[in-house]
């Protein structure tokens, strides 16, 4: 574990970039952690929230014909129940398929119904989570916003323990405003804290590093 350390502290960039700047004044402000990166994306930024450790990084993906950019964060719980959840801009991820035999869902909440698509495999625990006023308006201030509850940190990573589950939400924007990186954290708080309770999560953290 130290050699391991060691060898990613030599590989420190010479220059910082301002990203690194924006989210090292972020981590000291929540109380969390700057991990500096070893590439021109930038490090990433731990902090507890509540029982749970939360990540923010960045996410690239490269397409034929555009590099795309996003913030992203994730947070590893303990799933109470298997509930499962997805929202997108009705105008955006309008090619992402319905997996996880998720269905769309109303909440009941016009203006949001009307901009997200928001699916679920709990119709009722869909409108309680989104009964939350403050996860509604969070979602609403940030960009192009895509979130959900999957069961794993991806293809090329391993598979997390039976029962733990991963909060996860991308943003199509390199954010360097400290008042919308907050209010990231503060979203996931808010659902993590929701999900406790509706019954769908324990309010412990797994202790799994991503």
């Amino acid at each position: 574990m130290f050699e391991k350390k060691e060898k990613h502290e030599q590989k420190k960039p010479i220059f910082r970039t301002s990203q690194d700047e924006v989210w090292e004044q972020l981590s000291r402000e929540i109380q969390g952690r700057f991990i500096e990166g070893e590439t021109s994306k930038g490090g990433k930024v731990t902090a507890k929230v509540g029982e749970w450790t939360v990540t923010l990084d960045l996410y690239c993906v490269d397409t034929h014909h555009n590099h795309i950019v996003y913030t992203r964060m994730r947070a590893p719980f303990v799933n109470k129940d298997g509930f499962r959840f997805l929202i997108y801009r009705q105008t955006y991820f309008t090619a992402i398929e319905k997996y996880f035999g998720l269905q769309d869902i109303e909440t009941g909440n016009p203006d949001f119904d009307k901009n997200y698509v928001i699916q679920g495999n709990n119709e009722e625990k869909v409108k309680q989570l989104f009964s939350n006023a403050k996860i509604r308006e969070i979602i609403h201030s940030l960009p192009v916003f895509y979130g959900q509850v999957r069961n794993d940190d991806g293809w090329f990573h391993e598979e997390f323990p039976e029962g733990v589950d991963e909060l996860y939400c991308l943003v199509e924007e390199k954010l360097t405003d400290i008042k919308k990186l907050k209010d990231m954290f503060e979203l996931f708080s808010e659902i993590l804290n929701t999900l406790c309770h509706i019954g769908s999560a324990y309010e412990k953290d797994p202790n799994i590093d991503i």
